[in-house]
This record gives C-alpha cells, structure tokens and sequence, in this order.
C-alpha cells in the first residue's frame, strides 16, 4: 500500500502511449474504491441492524397493545429484548392507560433508534461514495 501510494518521478512511454494514467494513480484509485465499498457495507448493516432494533420494539408494542400471551416464548423473549432496548424511555410519559403508555414510549424508542440509525448509515454511506468519487477522479 505504501508503494502504490508514493509518485512515480517519471512515466514510461508505455503508461503515455495507452493513454491512461500512471500505474501509481491507478492503484490509488482502486484503494480509494475498495475503502468505499467497504464502508457501502458497513452502511448497510448498520441499517439492518437499525431495522432489526425497530422491528422488535414494534412487535413488543403489538404483542402488548393486543395482549398477547406473556407465557409464549416468543412474546416473552420479544418482549424482554425490547424491554431491555427502550429502558431510557422508560417511564418518559405517564397515561393513565397502560397500553398507551407503553405505545407512546416504545413507539418513541423506535423512532429515535430509527433516526439515529438512519443518520449512522448516511454518514458511512457519504464516506463510501467520497471514496467512489476519489477512485473515479483518479481513473479518469
């Protein structure tokens, strides 16, 4: 890597008679490209992971709101996953209702994991295609 990143003093005429940049650039370029698919993947599985974390507070608010059994494993496990992911907003607003409660606080959870989630993956995203343009500026 450190070779490829280092410029040449003098071309070749082989690199000037293709018509096409120096070996070094060339090089660069695909290092800038695959740092940039590379954080392209990082982005993405931010954002799954965000929408895996939604889905599981959303389906604990159904599994509440329409009182599922809590004696089912998998409203249990779902239930206590998403206990565990909203304990911030525990308690944030108070009803007099129970099920609205508990909309309304996990309701709120889910959103803002969703927000902040979503702005994780666009700033590895932004990354990813500063590298494709790097890459492109160096082809061209």
């Amino acid at each position: 890597m450190a070779f490829a990143l280092r410029r040449r003093r003098r071309d070749t005429a082989d690199d000037r008679a293709d018509n096409r940049p120096p070996a070094t650039t060339r090089a660069t370029g695909a290092a800038a490209g695959a740092a940039g698919s590379g954080m392209l993947l990082v982005a993405r599985i931010v954002r799954a992971i965000t929408w895996g974390v939604v889905a599981i507070i959303v389906a604990a608010i159904l599994f509440k709101v329409f009182e599922a059994n809590p004696s089912n494993d998998v409203v249990s496990t779902i239930t206590d996953w998403a206990r565990w992911l909203v304990g911030p907003f525990k308690d944030l607003f108070s009803f007099d209702n129970a099920k609205t409660a508990v909309a309304v606080n996990w309701g709120l959870a889910a959103l803002v994991y969703l927000i902040v989630g979503s702005l994780i993956a666009r700033v590895f995203a932004r990354g990813a295609f500063a590298g494709f343009r790097a890459r492109d500026r160096r082809a061209a």
